[in-house]
């Protein structure tokens, strides 16, 4: 890795990962795109920060990163609510921003994906991706649909003769990130970051984090029962105190 883009940088896991390459010397330079700006408390030398909202309708700002040879794309965001609460703005940016604007960044770097040089892309997703979660529907929905694309994609690329794929990381819920209006904390995410970072340049196509420990067995109760373990998956949020 000697370029990397980081979309959604500026802050959680995404900000994490930079600031772990950043101390990389092959690492000449982390391009961070983000609707935020980075704190000046996280600022590094090798940060070149640029300012975009993913919900906008112009992405050729992503044809002005045509040396990079990393790509890893953490922008999203999800809230705790019932279906019924959810306004209907709130549909349409959460796709626009969880998995349209991901689709098309991907879209952008896509001949680098199908080259014969290395070119390692990671995307954001999460365990919802995989199951029913009451609460998070919508979120969830995003998710899925980017589970598919990014399967779907990865077999495309193979038959391509390609060996670059797109690595799925679906995690379940991340300490010391600013997802549901968190706090960044890169002392409790480096761990995290540094995993991540591990599975993107092995290529790898997918990494849950805790997978034997936890999702091994959650995802095996769904696949039994969707239905009970979305029932389960309701009770535990209300018991958790996460639902306001």
């Amino acid at each position: 890795m000697r370029r990397v883009l980081v979309v959604g940088g500026a802050n959680g896991i995404g900000l994490s990962i930079a600031t772990e390459l950043a101390k990389r010397q092959e690492v000449e330079l982390i391009y961070i795109v983000d609707k935020a700006i980075v704190s000046s408390e996280f600022m590094n030398a090798k940060f070149k920060c640029f300012q975009f909202d993913l919900t906008s309708t112009d992405y050729s700002i992503f044809d002005d990163f045509s040396d990079i040879d990393s790509l890893m794309i953490t922008a999203g965001f999800g809230k705790l609510s019932l279906f019924k609460d959810v306004e209907e703005s709130h549909i349409i940016t959460s796709f626009n921003v969880n998995t349209i604007s991901v689709m098309r960044i991907i879209k952008h770097f896509y001949n680098k994906l199908e080259e014969k040089e290395d070119f390692y892309c990671g995307v954001m997703v999460s365990i919802a991706g995989f199951m029913s979660s009451p609460f998070f529907s919508v979120y969830a929905a995003t998710k899925a649909a980017l589970k598919i694309f990014i399967e779907s994609v990865n077999v495309e690329l193979l038959k391509a003769g390609s060996s670059n794929q797109i690595l799925n990381v679906s995690p379940g819920s991340l300490k010391g990130t600013s997802f549901s209006n968190g706090k960044t904390d890169l002392s409790v995410t480096a761990p995290m970051a540094q995993a991540i970072i591990a599975e993107l340049e092995k290529k790898n196509d997918l990494f849950i984090p805790q997978y034997d420990e936890i999702f091994k067995n959650v995802l095996g109760r769904y696949h039994d029962d969707f239905r009970k373990e979305g029932a389960h998956s309701y009770d535990y949020k209300v018991e958790s105190g996460r639902v306001k």
